[in-house]
């Protein structure tokens, strides 16, 4: 048989994180999330909005195995997670979220610095990390490194959460609702930042999020929930202007509204 002309096609990319078919129900209860599949490719930045109680947070759950699936599979770089070691997977996925977590009674260093110990870094390496990740998120390392959560700001306890969700080189961070608690100017200076973090490493985040303009100026795709199920996916330009759905209409025509005011207010008052 003569060889063919054409060559192969290059394997196709394996995509970060993969929901195929996931389903998640509580005993009898309706499902909280119903057949959603949905796959992530490495180095995206995915937002997921839905109103509360849509299943955002248990979808984010699914994927470091704070909660297993009913049916169908969650897969982080081709591996189905319940093939994998809890732990270990937790630790090479970035968490973030809005209740920030961090141990009061350890410094700054020693919680961003907790997951490289647990798997085994040097206390000199560990160190260095530190350094360089409080420097990443803006916090001057000498005046941070030895308080105690109690002595930051929300804004700032936040930063030490983000670096202590990178510290140990993750390719996938997950973040839910980790702004949502912030003043507004924080909460726009800390999304920017992060989403520069998010270039530079090249790492591939999930957010969940229940603001419409959060997700718009920080993510590359928004999925949106809504009572379990996957009811719109695309770029934020996409779902601003030809979304289908009545209600994912409605939500993206929010941050739509919110700049033609804004333009309206700078035009009358201009001098």
């Amino acid at each position: 048989m003569p060889a063919s002309s054409n060559p192969a096609s290059p394997p196709a990319e394996q995509p970060a994180i993969a929901f195929d078919a996931v389903a998640k129900a509580y005993g009898g209860a309706p499902p909280v999330l119903d057949a959603v599949s949905l796959s992530v490719p490495a180095g995206q930045f995915l937002a997921i909005l839905g109103p509360s109680g849509s299943g955002k947070t248990t979808l984010l759950r699914l994927v470091n195995r704070l909660a297993d699936p009913s049916t169908g599979h969650v897969r982080v770089e081709g591996e189905d997670v319940r093939d994998v070691d809890p732990i270990a997977l937790r630790r090479r996925i970035g968490y973030v979220f809005q209740g920030i977590g961090l141990f009061p009674h350890m410094t700054v260093a020693e919680n961003i610095g907790i997951t490289p110990r647990l798997i085994g870094w040097e206390r000199a390496r560990i160190a260095a990390r530190v350094t360089e990740l409080l420097t990443l998120v803006r916090l001057d390392p000498a005046k941070y490194r030895d308080r105690l959560p109690h002595e930051l700001s929300g804004g700032e306890r936040q930063r030490v959460g983000v670096a202590r969700a990178i510290a140990a080189g993750p390719r996938i961070v997950l973040m839910d609702e980790p702004f949502g608690a912030l003043d507004p100017l924080t909460r726009d200076a800390l999304g920017q930042d992060y989403r520069d973090l998010h270039r530079d490493l090249g790492l591939t985040t999930v957010m969940i999020t229940h603001d419409a303009l959060e997700a718009v100026l920080l993510a590359d795709r928004i999925a949106v929930l809504r009572t379990g199920r996957l009811i719109a996916d695309g770029t934020p330009r996409a779902l601003m202007n030809d979304a289908q759905d009545p209600y994912v209409q409605d939500m993206m025509a929010t941050p739509r509204r919110q700049a033609e005011r804004l333009a309206a207010l700078m035009r009358r008052d201009a001098p």
